[in-house]
């Protein structure tokens, strides 16, 4: 709670089109994943850094997997990144993502789709008041054999509207797919 708290003040001092400070999620006090968020003129921006050998999933991992599935049974599913934004910001547009590496197991009917090393999530979004926007992320780093739930928060300051995206790729990233 007092990490949070630290962070969240560290990232209300970032000025808009700047990223926040990375928040961390440890394991056994070692960083297994880093996020941190900014504006590309319309554009919020969430980054992950992943720490080899751990991995997150796709915002869509329940849906690619009910594909794959065809309508089996499966042993489980992993957690979805899920990304919300409240305060100053709100969405106006689907997110996007890179395509997720499929990490599906077959055999044992465990399908799952996520991202390593460094990837972004992107989705339009608009002014929503004079405060910073809250932006709180959720979901699962795992490796082969350890899990860790996420469960973190970014304040990101809003200003008036920048340029247009600098920095920001949408023709490399696939719309996440909608909910079933």
């Amino acid at each position: 709670m007092r990490t949070t708290a630290i962070l969240l003040l560290a990232a209300a001092t970032a000025c808009a089109g700047e990223w926040t400070a990375p928040v961390e999620v440890q394991h056994e006090h070692k960083r297994s994943v880093a996020y941190r968020a900014r504006l590309d003129g319309p554009y919020l921006i969430v980054e992950a850094t992943h720490v080899a050998p751990w991995h997150t999933y796709a915002m869509d991992n329940k849906q690619r997997a009910d594909v794959k599935l065809a309508g089996r049974q499966s042993l489980g599913i992993d957690q979805p990144t899920a990304i919300k934004v409240s305060g100053g910001l709100e969405l106006a547009g689907p997110w996007y993502q890179p395509e997720p590496i499929d990490l599906s197991k077959p055999e044992i009917r465990w399908y799952t789709f996520g991202f390593e090393n460094t990837i972004r999530f992107a989705a339009k979004v608009k002014r929503a008041g004079s405060g910073p926007a809250q932006i709180n992320i959720r979901g699962q780093a795992c490796t082969a054999s350890n899990c860790k739930n996420i469960d973190l928060d970014l304040a990101l300051p809003v200003t008036a509207e920048g340029p247009a995206p600098k920095d920001l790729d949408l023709k490399s990233m696939v719309e996440v797919r909608p909910g079933s």
